[in-house]
């Protein structure tokens, strides 16, 4: 059994307790601020192996207690991006795997700096994207010569958009304002270069639809750095329905409130419904060379809601989730394979698609 600490009993969190007490090899811990909606899910859905506690990592000791209390191998922080270095710190205190999904690029540059020399396997970005897109680009890119441009674009939209921003609030509006408003990274001439969220417009078209994309922050994860001087081109950019950037730059830069992200939350929050109904777009495209020739290569998928424990979970959730509970499994069942800080990039998507966890992926 693999003992596991999970953090946060929120949208992805409820569901990652719930996808590793039905694989029946996994003790979760399933922490949050209340007991409320942890004690609900393992009720309501009959959960073995999850025991809910409250946990606030802005009281750090506590946590460190119960850590001391209740021996874990990993802990898996699906909290928001700004807690998560307090959680990697507790990780690497009691000498535990770490796991989050954060997009946040400041919060991932330091876990990477406070993972040095670890011991144990350090490994953020464990969602979607970032996540998932930089194991399935980087799987492409595997099968070329040399590299040219790798783009990657991912969304989770509503199926029915009913709203002028065609759009629905699948996961946390913290992290989708930090998407939205902070520096971006890609490759351009094969160098490593700041670009600026809600730029670099373009449209796209995917099973005779049509989206838009643009450029967000922390989707690409680490491949920049890992692919800087090897690659001419590369960036990850959020596919919406189109008139979603218009409407979304009026609100953070015309009217400033890029400024004030707590007044842009309570907005959103107050006036954008929450969904089950979504899908989730996933899109690789590597052009580069084999066989002297220029060729390229893409990966696409679309993957809608599902039902797992008797409940409906939404596109989000399960590809999130699943992402995450993958990863971690592929972790922990080759513990010494893995130290210090991991990229998402690291992971065989081979590997990925063969585990229990990968499946919806398939």
């Amino acid at each position: 059994m693999h003992r596991v600490l999970v953090l946060g009993a929120g949208k992805i969190g409820s569901l990652i307790a719930c996808l590793l007490a039905q694989r029946g090899t996994y003790e979760v811990h399933l922490g949050d601020i209340t007991l409320n909606t942890s004690k609900h899910l393992v009720e309501d859905l009959r959960l073995e192996g999850v025991t809910p506690c409250i946990l606030d990592v802005r009281h750090p000791d506590a946590v460190s207690a119960y850590l001391s209390a209740h021996p874990v191998d990993a802990i898996l922080s699906s909290l928001p991006y700004f807690c998560n270095p307090t959680v990697a710190g507790l990780a690497l205190t009691h000498g535990l795997h770490y796991f989050d999904l954060t997009e946040d690029v400041e919060v991932t540059n330091q876990i990477k700096i406070l993972s040095a020399g670890a011991a144990h396997a350090f490994m953020p970005q464990c969602g979607l994207a970032p996540g998932f897109i930089s194991i399935a680009a980087h799987d492409l890119m595997t099968h070329f010569e040399t590299l040219d441009t790798v783009k990657m674009r991912v969304g989770a939209l509503p199926v029915h958009p009913s709203n002028a921003l065609k759009y629905s609030l699948t996961w946390s509006t913290d992290g989708l304002i930090n998407e939205y408003g902070n520096l971006c990274y890609g490759i351009e001439a094969g160098a490593k270069v700041p670009l600026q969220p809600l730029e670099g417009y373009e449209t796209i078209e995917l099973d005779g639809l049509l989206y838009e994309a643009f450029n967000t922050s922390g989707g690409l994860g680490t491949l920049a750095d890992s692919y800087a001087g090897t690659v001419q081109t590369m960036n990850y950019k959020t596919l919406r329905y189109p008139g979603h950037c218009e409407k979304i730059h009026l609100l953070m830069k015309d009217l400033k409130l890029n400024e004030d992200r707590e007044t842009l939350k309570r907005v959103l929050e107050r006036a954008i419904p929450q969904t089950l109904q979504d899908v989730v777009l996933i899109y690789a495209s590597v052009t580069g060379t084999k066989d002297g020739s220029l060729f390229e290569e893409n990966y696409v998928k679309k993957i809608y809601p599902q039902c797992i424990k008797g409940r409906l979970w939404s596109a989000i959730q399960v590809t999130t989730a699943s992402s995450a509970c993958c990863v971690m499994d592929l972790v922990l069942n080759q513990p010494s394979q893995y130290h210090g800080f991991i990229t998402q990039e690291s992971v065989s998507l081979k590997e990925f698609l063969g585990n229990d966890f990968g499946a919806c992926f398939r």
